[in-house]
C-alpha cells in the first residue's frame, strides 16, 4: 500500500496566455515523464493534445497526468485559461487537493486570474503562487506581488527573489538557503548551479528574508521565539512554519522563474512537495447516507474502508465514455461492481487506467487518494457519486455556472441529422456548461454556451471528430426575465367529462426577491402562507412545479423568469376530482396571469471586459467601448499599454474581436467573463420583445 503522504493531487491555474502548459511540460520533462520538451507555440505539448488546442494554441481541455518527484507522487491537472473554459477549472479544483497560481510578471493578477482564484477559494484550496515570465520586458516582481495582494486579497509570502528581470534575468535567490540559483540553458535547466549570494543584492537578500520569517512566525512557535530572540533560524523551521501557513490556506508561498527559459520549475516542483497538502492534510470530506439529505456521513482518506469516489469529468472514446474519478476513500479495482448514488443505478468498472494527457496506461488497483479514469459506466454523469453498493454515500455534487450564449444549428443534411441528436447527447455528457434544446415555436435545434469561443470550438468537434455536417446561425443572448413589484392572481383548472373530472384552485402571490440589479441565477423561492386546509398538503409539490414551469416561458419575450418568491395564499380543492396534474396546471395559469400584474421587464447578461491597448489608440477604444452601451470602471498605464476596465452587454460584444484588432493594427487583445445581468433598457428592450 502506498504512503498517502508522498501523494500530491495539484492543480495549475491562471488567466490565459501565462504560461500553464508551457511550465507543465517543463514538469514533465524534468520529472522524467517526457524525454522531449514539447512547446505550446510549436503545437508540440504534450498536455494540449487535441488538434484544436493546438491549432489556437491555447488550452481547452484539462489534461491530467501523473509524476514522480523527490519520492513523492504528483497528480497533476493543467486547467485551461479561458473563461468559455471555467466548467474545465471548476470541476478540476473540486477534486484536487492544492493549486498552482501561475501569474505573468509583466501583468500581475489580470481577470481571468481573479476567476480561477475565486473557484479556488470556494474549496479553500492551499495555494502556491509562481511568478513566471520574469525574461519578459516590463517584467516587474513587486507589482505582481502588490497585485496578489490587493486584487486576490491573499498573504503572498515571497521564499525567492528574482536575480534581474525581462533581459537581465539571470536565476534566482533561495531566501530560506540564502543561495543563489543558476539554471543553465545548455542543458536545458535540467543543470542547476549553486552559488553564494551576488554581493550586490546581500542587503536585499537578507531583508526580504526577515519579512518572510515575520510572516510564517505566527505558524511555528519555535521560529516564533527565534524571530522575538533575534537568534539565527534553522531552515527546518522555515519548512514546518510555511507548510503550516499554507495548509490552513493563510499563507500563499511565491516562487519565481522562467518556464521558457527553464528557470525554477524543478524549485517549484520542490516547494509543492513541501508546502502542498497530500490527501490526508485535507479536512475530511461531508457526504450523506444515500438519499438521507439529514444523515451526515464523514468520509475520511483511507484505503481500507468502503468505495466513495466523485466522477469529476466525462470524455468520449471510440471504446466508450472514459469517467475520470477521484477515489475519497476505499480500494476500487478493475471488474468491480458499484452503486452510482444519484442516479440510483449499479454498474461496472470494466477497466482502470492511469492518464497521462492523451495516453493511458492500465492498472488493475486505486486507492483513495487516486485520481484515475474508467471504462464502463453507462449512466454516470458529472458530478455523480460512485460507491460501494451495500454503503451508499452522497457527495456534494459539482455547481457549473448557467450558459450565456445560444445558436440555433442544423444539419446539412438527412444522413446529418440522425447524427446530429446522439452527437449533441454525448457533447452534453462531457460538457456540463453546454445545452441544447428543440425550440417549441420554429423546431430548431439552438445549442447554448459559455461563449462565442465555446460554441465555436464545440462547432469544429461535431464537425471534425463527429462527422457531423451542420450550418450555424448567428450567436443569441440568454436573457432572462423578472417581476419589480408585488402581484396576485388566481388560476383554476376544472374540467368535467363523466366520471372523475378535474379540479385545482390556487391563488398564488409573486414578489421580487433579489435586487434587479445583479446575478439572479434560476431561483425561484416558493412558500404557502394559507388558512389550514384550503389546499391539501400533499397537493403542495404540484403547486410548485406547475409554478417553475410557469416561470420557464415569461410574458414579455419567453424568456424565463427569475428572482422572485412564489407564495401560495389560498385555494380550494374538491374531494373526488382534485388531483396532482389539476393544481400544476392551476398553479401554471395563476402564475402567468400574476407576472402579467407584476411590471415584468427584461434583464441581459452583462460581462467584466478587460481591453488592453497601445496608448495612441486609447481614445478610439474607450469610445467603441462606451458606444457599445460600456459603462469604464477603471483606468490605468501598464507598461505602454492602457488598460479598461468596463462592463459591457454581452450582446455588444459580438464580433468585438475583430473590430479591436482592426482598431488597434492587431496589437489589442481583450478578456471576458459573465458579471451581473442587468436590466435591458427601454428602446433596446422594445427591439427585442418584437
Amino acid at each position: 500500500m502506498k504512503d498517502l503522504k508522498k501523494t500530491r493531487n495539484i492543480g495549475i491555474m491562471a488567466h490565459i496566455d501565462a504560461g500553464k502548459t508551457t511550465v507543465s511540460e517543463r514538469v514533465l520533462y524534468y520529472t522524467g515523464k517526457t524525454y522531449k520538451m514539447g512547446e505550446v507555440h510549436d503545437g508540440t505539448a504534450v498536455m494540449d493534445y487535441l488538434e484544436e488546442e493546438q491549432r489556437r494554441g491555447i488550452t481547452i481541455t484539462s489534461a491530467a497526468t501523473k509524476c514522480p518527484w523527490r519520492d513523492h507522487e504528483i497528480n497533476l491537472i493543467d486547467t485551461p485559461g479561458h473563461i468559455d473554459f471555467t466548467a474545465e477549472v471548476e470541476r478540476s479544483l473540486r477534486v484536487l487537493d492544492g493549486a498552482v497560481a501561475i501569474f505573468d510578471a509583466s501583468e500581475g493578477v489580470q481577470a481571468q486570474s481573479e476567476t480561477v482564484w475565486r473557484q479556488g477559494q470556494r474549496y479553500d484550496l492551499p495555494s502556491l503562487c509562481f511568478i513566471n515570465k520574469m525574461d519578459k520586458v516590463g517584467a516587474d516582481f513587486e507589482m505582481c506581488l502588490e497585485s496578489i495582494r490587493n486584487k486576490l486579497l491573499a498573504n503572498p509570502v515571497p521564499l525567492q527573489i528574482p536575480i534581474g528581470a525581462a533581459d537581465s534575468f539571470l536565476g534566482i535567490i533561495d531566501l530560506i538557503k540564502m543561495k543563489a540559483f543558476f539554471f543553465e540553458a545548455a542543458h536545458m535547466g535540467a543543470k542547476i548551479r549553486e552559488e553564494s549570494l551576488p554581493d550586490h543584492l546581500v542587503d536585499e537578500a537578507h531583508l526580504w528574508r526577515n519579512r518572510m520569517i515575520e510572516s510564517v512566525a505566527d505558524f511555528d512557535d519555535a521560529l516564533m521565539d527565534c524571530f522575538l530572540e533575534d537568534e539565527p533560524v534553522e531552515e527546518e523551521l522555515l519548512y514546518r512554519a510555511i507548510r503550516a501557513g499554507t495548509l490552513s490556506n493563510k499563507v500563499h508561498p511565491v516562487l519565481v522563474g522562467s518556464a521558457l527559459r527553464y528557470i525554477g520549475v524543478q524549485k517549484l516542483l520542490d516547494g509543492v512537495v513541501s508546502y502542498l497538502p497530500s490527501p490526508l492534510d485535507r479536512p475530511e470530506t461531508i457526504g450523506h447516507a444515500g438519499h438521507d439529505q439529514t444523515k451526515e456521513v464523514i468520509v475520511k482518506c483511507d484505503p481500507k474502508q468502503s468505495l466513495v469516489a466523485l466522477a469529476f469529468k466525462i470524455a468520449s472514446d471510440a471504446h466508450g465514455d472514459l469517467s475520470f474519478l477521484r477515489i475519497y476513500r476505499g480500494t476500487l479495482k478493475s471488474g468491480t461492481r458499484v452503486l452510482n448514488v444519484n442516479r440510483d443505478k449499479k454498474e461496472n468498472i470494466t477497466r482502470i487506467y492511469e492518464m497521462h494527457a492523451a495516453s493511458k496506461m492500465n492498472v488493475d488497483v486505486a486507492e483513495a487518494g487516486d485520481i484515475v479514469a474508467v471504462v464502463g459506466l453507462k449512466q454516470t454523469l458529472t458530478g455523480d457519486t460512485i460507491c460501494d453498493t451495500k454503503k451508499p454515500v452522497a457527495l456534494p455534487s459539482i455547481s457549473f455556472p448557467a450558459t450565456v450564449i445560444s445558436m440555433s444549428i442544423e444539419p446539412r443534411s438527412a444522413a446529418d441529422k440522425a447524427k446530429l441528436a446522439d452527437a449533441l447527447v454525448a457533447l452534453q455528457r462531457e460538457d456540463p456548461t453546454f445545452k441544447h434544446k428543440t425550440d417549441p415555436e420554429t423546431g430548431q435545434t439552438v445549442i447554448s454556451g459559455m461563449g462565442e469561443l465555446h460554441l465555436e470550438v464545440l462547432q469544429n468537434k461535431l464537425v471534425k471528430n463527429m462527422g457531423v455536417n451542420v450550418r450555424v446561425g448567428k450567436p443569441r443572448v440568454a436573457y432572462k426575465e423578472a417581476i419589480t413589484r408585488l402581484a396576485r392572481a388566481e388560476g383554476k383548472f376544472v374540467r368535467q367529462t363523466g366520471g372523475h373530472g378535474q379540479y385545482g384552485h390556487v391563488v398564488l402571490e409573486v414578489e421580487p426577491c433579489l435586487p434587479v440589479e445583479g446575478s439572479l441565477g434560476d431561483r425561484m423561492q416558493f412558500e404557502t402562507d394559507l388558512a389550514a386546509g384550503a389546499v391539501p398538503k400533499e397537493y403542495f409539490g404540484s403547486v410548485e412545479r406547475g409554478a417553475r414551469e410557469g416561470l420557464g416561458c415569461g410574458t414579455l419575450a419567453g424568456y424565463p423568469v427569475v428572482g422572485l418568491k412564489v407564495t401560495l395564499v389560498d385555494g380550494s380543492f374538491h374531494s373526488a376530482d382534485s388531483s396532482d396534474l389539476a393544481f400544476e396546471q392551476a398553479a401554471a395559469i395563476s402564475i402567468e396571469k400574476a407576472i402579467k400584474e407584476a411590471g415584468p421587464i427584461l434583464l441581459e447578461p452583462v460581462m467584466r471586459v478587460q481591453v488592453a491597448t497601445p496608448e495612441a489608440n486609447f481614445g478610439a477604444v474607450q469610445a467603441s467601448l462606451l458606444g457599445r452601451r460600456g459603462l469604464i470602471t477603471d483606468c490605468h498605464l501598464h507598461g505602454e499599454m492602457r488598460v479598461i476596465d468596463a462592463d459591457v452587454p454581452l450582446v455588444e460584444m459580438f464580433g468585438y474581436s475583430s473590430h479591436l484588432r482592426s482598431q488597434t493594427a492587431g496589437r489589442g487583445t481583450f478578456t471576458m467573463e459573465p458579471s451581473t445581468y442587468e436590466k435591458v433598457p427601454e428602446q433596446v428592450a422594445r427591439q427585442i420583445i418584437l
